[in-house]
């Protein structure tokens, strides 16, 4: 894209401005600049104190409409499970040897599951799959021994959410093709676990910002008002 038509998509946005939510998703697809399907996503800068540990926000939330790609799934898991798992689609199963060829360097997947009774297990992997987000978490529901419900749910877009230094959360919610009417839904969705997930401890306002943006899109900030309690 021509620097001229950058300008022009830009100033489609008023930086000024703090837009609804059924503006933002209409603004999303006037301000498309690439040729790919483009990933939207979402920033919210939270009113709390990451460096406090009784206000970290963190979760996971099954978004409606998916988030518009294959996610690879293994689960850590033995017995009559790994015929569950298998049968929810779960591309690999295992137990000792799966953390083996892990350990061996091995890391063609996008999410990991675990039930309680192999984490002791897993846990030996904790310095290959913490750095890279992957390491199974009861929070986010992927330890646990409903495994089949765990892996349809991370095969149909589950999204992660967890509060960074700066006080803000990343997320996506879709790819632009899927029309403001998916996006928005996936939008609410995850701003409800947002939301929800706020601390006891977190005092004054919640939600201090809310951006949407395409990949290479500039950001539209929405008013977080109406969505405090979404």
């Amino acid at each position: 894209m021509s620097g001229k038509k950058f300008k022009a998509v830009f100033s489609k946005v008023d930086r000024s401005k703090r837009y609804g939510v059924d503006e933002a998703m209409a603004l999303l697809e006037e301000c498309r600049t690439a040729s790919f399907d483009e990933s939207v996503d979402l920033a919210v800068r939270l009113g709390v104190d990451p460096k406090q540990t009784d206000q970290a926000v963190r979760g996971s939330v099954s978004l409606p409409h998916g988030l518009g790609k294959k996610v690879r799934v293994v689960v850590f898991v033995k017995g009559e499970k790994q015929r569950e798992a298998k049968e929810a689609g779960a591309d690999h199963v295992g137990a000792e040897d799966l953390v083996e060829k892990i350990e061996k360097g091995w890391l063609e997947f996008d999410k990991a599951i675990a039930t309680p009774d192999v984490m002791g297990l897993v846990s030996k992997l904790g310095r290959v799959l913490g750095p890279r987000g992957l390491m199974p978490n009861p929070k986010l529901g992927t330890v646990t021994f409903e495994v089949g419900k765990a892996v349809q749910e991370q095969k149909a877009g589950r999204a992660e959410f967890k509060i960074e230094k700066a006080g803000i959360v990343h997320a996506s919610i879709g790819r632009i093709s899927f029309g403001k009417e998916k996006l928005k839904g996936n939008f609410l969705a995850l701003m409800d676990a947002i939301v929800r997930a706020k601390p006891s401890s977190s005092k004054g306002t919640y939600l201090r910002s809310v951006t949407l943006s395409t990949t290479m899109g500039p950001g539209i900030k929405l008013d977080p008002s109406p969505l405090q309690a979404v």
